[in-house]
């Protein structure tokens, strides 16, 4: 499959009809979606007909939009007119939301096609794409491992090239660590600055809707079209839309790069660190200025974020009881005789739609707001997130960018971690930090390992410098090569 930004003036100059494009992309989905479980829904005829419809606006000699006729896969916690939304959950099985995400609507603007929808785990809570309820999605490289989480299956779109890119949520690392273990580009902008409304909420304080690409000039031109204020999303920045695209003719000689310890410690992997630290000697040869840096809240990060992140889901999920949408569960009647037939079919449809991931984030999320609880957890773990936030302030006053592994290890196997949730959750652990503090981060390949594994290079930036961000990765993608 070719890049976002071939397809777009292949299109538009009359090189390329979309429809060749779209039965290209049905074609790679039917040999490889079998296997490797990475989309959920398909709607070809509407693909088909977006894709018909771009074709006769360039006939009309219309002026094209900026993804004219580019594929684009949603995760299925995007919301899409008329198409199924399970957020990889029984509990919203059969439903089809009557509206689009605003993302959505402006990849439409923007004459994007779009196959469907990806799988992940179930309500985005996961790192493997194990926890969905249709079953887990299979890494390309090696299908034996898992492609991360809980973006997965929109990661391996993209490797796979079913798609030249897709669209992820990233709440604590969710689109950067399976960009990384699936080597392709991740990039998570900063909070507020893409509109959340249509993405059904996991933790609405971190949740942020970002980008997969082959490379990321690619990643740069879709976060162009989808960024920008929306009145419909409280959270959604006012700050102007720069083009993001041009960062990447900007040389990175000069270039402030912080190295922090706090990521190359106990726990990192040999070939991963020995990875990411050839290619920031390389950043360095090539005129960057490196700079040892601290970060020393780092290592509550991965406390905090499950804190904060459980105590917002229990209150978002709280919606999900079987009255208003998607599954509903009658009660035993054992059950309806000990309470109210309403909590008791409450109870019955919980217990069937939701899966065991999902179940222990509302519990421990309910914990820590209990009464007794509030300020021993949650109150506590905001008062460490604002001094991570500060941590990174103090660090990116004084370099441009911070760069650092993605994840502490290669993509590992499929049920490897899957009755460990502390170790599940340790894999994001490099991540968190950049998510809790509201940053912009992109996951870029280094070097594989020697089994030839995707290594993820991580580059963090000030809020809102998305540019700088992505000048830094673009200039190591070229060095690379």
């Amino acid at each position: 499959m070719k890049t976002v930004i071939e397809l777009a003036e292949g299109v538009a100059g009359g090189h390329v009809d979309a429809e060749a494009i779209a039965t290209d992309v049905l074609r790679a989905i039917d040999a490889r979606n079998t296997t490797l479980n990475a989309f959920l829904a398909i709607d070809r005829e509407d693909f088909l007909a977006q894709a018909r419809a771009v074709d006769e606006k360039r006939k009309r000699g219309e002026k094209l939009g900026a993804l004219a006729g580019v594929p684009i896969a949603l995760k299925d916690a995007l919301c899409m007119r008329g198409v199924p939304t399970t957020c990889g959950s029984k509990i919203l099985e059969g439903w089809r939301p009557p509206y689009d995400a605003t993302v959505v609507a402006r990849l439409r603007a923007a004459d994007a096609i779009i196959p469907g929808k990806t799988n992940l785990d179930e309500f985005a809570m996961g790192s493997s794409t194990e926890s969905s309820a249709y079953g887990p999605t299979r890494n390309p490289v090696d299908e034996t491992r898992t492609p991360g989480g809980s973006s997965g299956g929109s990661a391996v779109a993209v490797a796979a090239g079913m798609v030249s890119a897709s669209l992820g949520s990233d709440t604590g690392g969710s689109i950067r660590q399976p960009a990384a273990f699936t080597g392709v580009v991740g990039l998570k902008p900063s909070y507020g600055r893409v509109s959340r409304y249509g993405l059904v909420a996991f933790a609405s304080s971190l949740d942020q809707i970002g980008p997969f690409a082959t490379d990321v000039r690619s990643a740069a031109r879709v976060l162009s079209v989808i960024a920008g204020h929306d009145p419909r999303d409280t959270t959604s920045l006012t700050d102007p839309v720069p083009s993001f695209e041009a960062a990447c003719e900007s040389p990175i000689r000069g270039l402030r790069v912080g190295v922090p310890d706090e990521y190359f410690q106990d726990g990192l992997d040999p070939e991963v660190e020995a990875s990411v630290r050839r290619a920031i000697a390389k950043l360095e040869q090539d005129g960057c200025v490196i700079k040892p840096v601290k970060l020393p809240h780092t290592k509550h990060a991965v406390a905090t974020y499950y804190v904060l992140a459980t105590a917002e889901a229990s209150s978002n999920l709280a919606r999900f009881d079987g009255v208003r949408f998607g599954l509903r569960v009658s009660p035993a009647a054992k059950d309806r005789s000990q309470g109210s037939a309403l909590h008791a079919m409450y109870g019955a449809t919980r217990d069937a739609g939701f899966g065991a991931e999902v179940k222990r984030r509302i519990m421990l999320g309910t914990f820590v707001l209990s009464a007794g609880y509030y300020d021993a957890y949650y109150l506590k773990a905001q008062k460490v997130r604002t001094l991570i936030r500060r941590d990174f302030e103090t660090v990116l006053g004084d370099v441009d960018v911070i760069v650092c592994p993605t994840s502490p290890t290669p993509a590992f196997k499929l049920g490897e971690k899957t009755n460990d949730p502390l170790a599940m959750y340790l894999q994001d652990i490099y991540t968190l930090p950049a998510s809790l503090a509201g940053l912009p981060a992109i996951s870029v390949p280094c070097d594989p390992t020697a089994a030839g594994l995707p290594v993820g290079l991580q580059v963090i930036g000030r809020p809102c410098d998305e540019e700088t961000v992505i000048r830094a990765a673009h200039g190591w993608e070229r060095i690379r090569g």
